[in-house]
């Protein structure tokens, strides 16, 4: 859906190099409270003065942390449950209920959903881009749909890039290990001084993970390419075009039903994933201060696999408004609409009964932002007005009070409805999960279901009481009705039916602590508990989501700056058990090792899951999906710019 483009972010995200005066590690907590973000009102705002639990991952988290991949940057979210199940799949949801298809989890890349309609979820494997292209993560634990429609139930992750001015000249990255190789390739220029562009290239190849005794078949191959060009038309008009194109190929180990004793056969397979996608935005300023935007998307990916093989088309269509009224009012309204055209390879065991559909989602919302008392207190109210092809008209409203008790006291509160839609795998499918000698134990759709809903109660506190220190508090109370899992029809059959509900509450904590100009301490702790009601998924050959998430999360990140260019970082993580998941706790270790041997060539020493060789993170029963464990790794990391 639409954002606006973050167009008064800090110039810390002005260029790549890491020891430029502007670099995050050199702002001041103060400084770093007011980084703008975009996620909560779709508009800029200080991250300070935004009434939800938002987090934020800069760039520079993502350089100094060591990751190689966007959900291993998503670890360092408080309260965001990141899981590896495979060499190439994972698990990745906030406030519960995780699983593969995580389908409350609703994810942007600079205002393009790359949520799922098919399965309502993420397909993580397919969602690689060059990091130092990355400007910022923002990440929105709670409710969104008041803005941005449905499938934000339990949150938002909006991976925004930077502009192509921002990434002048080239640079070339690689990183060499025994569990993977990955090269990059990026070059920025300008024709004239109001037209900026950027291209880039990516191959990577990540090796087997581990598994006993069978060993793993999760290998993961890929290549992809984009550009980006940012073209300011005149004072008031802004226009950007860009677009990526990928192929990869991930390895796998199907067992697939059969009606011949052993009822099941094994095999392993390299499925085929490809994707392409082209965005162009026009932002134009109009008098006295308010905005339009006018954005347009075409998105594209392909899936095969033994069990299906699926293609999607989404066309997007966004136009946002944003205004101000005399009474201390702020209003943000739009209008959107999306075209998916599917269409599914089926097979033995996956038959999607109409093979091609096209889907229509219309959209409108408006939101007021109240200034009660100027600078101290405000009041944003707003609503989400959808018509599906599934469940016909929804309403999603939410109510956000934000007070500011003092200079240094932030204290806010939500209200929010948001719904899931139903899916095309839920609701017009057969999916033969085991074989006996009387046929096939099956789960069927049902095109008589209901949006799954949600009710979420949230309380806020940020503080910065003294310099060297800020804190950031968020609790939360969630209801959800309506959701879905199989139901028994018969001792080979089962249904897919709104059948349970849940209750989930917690806590999350992340704080900010320098207890000398060289060095900082950014622990996170998150607490959470969920209960079910009603039908368990066993059935359905999914994950029994109630305990599917750790009841504790700990998170400690330590960044050191040395002389000569040398820069020290250690990530210490702790993870609950999964309960319902077989899965034990574990505890990690990250390491790093930074050095600036140049002006223009840096090196890190990067080490992974260093306190034991290999752990299990997740399990599920998805189709296609062979439990492995993360391994203890280490790679040499260089990257030149010039």
């Amino acid at each position: 859906m639409l954002i606006a483009e973050p167009s008064l972010t800090l110039a810390a995200n002005d260029s790549d190099a890491p020891h430029l005066p502007a670099d995050l590690t050199e702002l001041s907590l103060e400084e770093l409270m007011n980084v703008e973000v975009t996620s909560v009102s779709k508009k800029g705002q200080p991250l300070s003065h935004s009434a939800a639990a938002i987090f934020v991952i800069t760039q520079e988290d993502i350089r100094r942390s060591g990751v190689t991949s966007i959900p291993e940057a998503l670890r360092m979210v408080p309260g965001l449950n990141v899981a590896k199940i495979d060499g190439n799949k994972w698990a990745i949801t906030t406030r519960g209920l995780n699983d593969r298809y995580a389908n409350k989890l609703l994810v942007l890349i600079d205002g393009r959903t790359v949520y799922s309609p098919v399965f309502a979820g993420t397909y993580w494997e397919l969602q690689d881009y060059a990091l130092e292209d990355i400007d910022r993560i923002e990440v929105i634990r709670g409710p969104g749909g008041s803005l941005w429609g449905a499938n934000a139930v339990n949150g938002i992750i909006n991976v925004v890039t930077k502009k192509a001015k921002e990434t002048q000249g080239l640079l070339a990255s690689t990183v060499a290990g025994p569990e993977e190789g990955i090269g990059t390739v990026r070059y920025g220029g300008k024709v004239g001084s109001d037209l900026h562009y950027r291209a880039y290239g990516k191959y990577f190849n990540r090796d087997t993970t581990y598994n006993s005794p069978a060993g793993a078949h999760d290998d993961w191959r890929a290549g992809r390419g984009g550009f980006r060009a940012d073209w300011t038309a005149s004072s008031r008009n802004d226009v950007t075009v860009q677009g990526d194109y990928s192929e990869a190929r991930i390895g796998q180990r199907q067992t697939l039903a059969t009606l011949t004793s052993p009822f099941s056969r094994t095999f392993d397979e390299d499925g085929t994933l490809s994707s392409h996608n082209l965005l162009t935005r026009w932002t134009h300023r109009l008098e006295g201060g308010s905005e339009t935007a006018l954005q347009l998307y075409y998105d594209s990916y392909r899936r095969d696999t033994v069990s299906l093989g699926e293609r999607v088309h989404t066309y997007d269509a966004d136009f946002q408004h944003r205004f101000t009224l005399p009474l201390r009012q702020e209003i943000v309204w739009g209008l959107g609409y999306r075209l998916t055209s599917d269409r599914f390879r089926n097979s033995a065991n996956t038959i999607v009964i109409k093979d091609a559909r096209d889907i229509s989602l219309y959209s409108a919302f408006l939101q007021d932002e109240i200034k009660l008392i100027p600078d101290r207190l405000s009041l944003t109210l707003g609503s989400k007005l959808l018509h599906n092809d599934y469940t016909g008209f929804e309403v999603q409203p939410s109510a956000r009070l934000l007070w500011q008790a003092a200079k240094d006291h932030t204290f806010w509160t939500a209200v929010s409805r948001a719904v899931r839609t139903p899916d095309r795998f839920r609701e017009d499918s057969t999916l033969n999960v085991a074989g006996t000698g009387a046929g096939f134990v099956k789960v069927l759709g049902n095109d008589q279901l209901q949006s799954e809903a949600v009710i979420s109660y949230e309380l806020g506190y940020r503080t910065t009481p003294f310099e060297q220190l800020s804190l950031d508090i968020a609790t939360f109370y969630t209801h959800y009705d309506h959701l879905t899992y199989a139901s028994t029809v018969n001792s080979l059959t089962s249904r897919y039916a709104n059948n349970a509900s849940a209750r989930t509450s917690g806590v999350e904590v992340a704080a900010d602590w320098r207890p000398v100009e060289w060095w900082s301490l950014r622990p996170a702790l998150t607490y959470f508990q969920a209960t079910m009601e009603g039908a368990t998924p066993q059935t359905a050959g999914t994950t029994s989501q109630a305990g599917s998430t750790p009841e504790r999360q700990l998170s400690l990140r330590s960044r050191i700056n040395m002389s000569h260019g040398m820069e020290f970082d250690a990530w210490l993580r702790y993870m609950d058990r999964l309960r319902d998941l077989s899965v034990p706790s574990y505890t990690t270790l990250d390491l790093r090792l930074g050095w600036q041997a140049t002006k223009s060539l840096t090196l890190d020493l990067v080490g992974q899951n260093l306190l034991d060789p290999h752990h299990p993170e997740f399990s599920t029963r998805a189709g296609g999906t062979q439990i492995t464990e993360v391994q203890r790794s280490a790679f040499i990391r260089l990257t030149w710019r010039y």
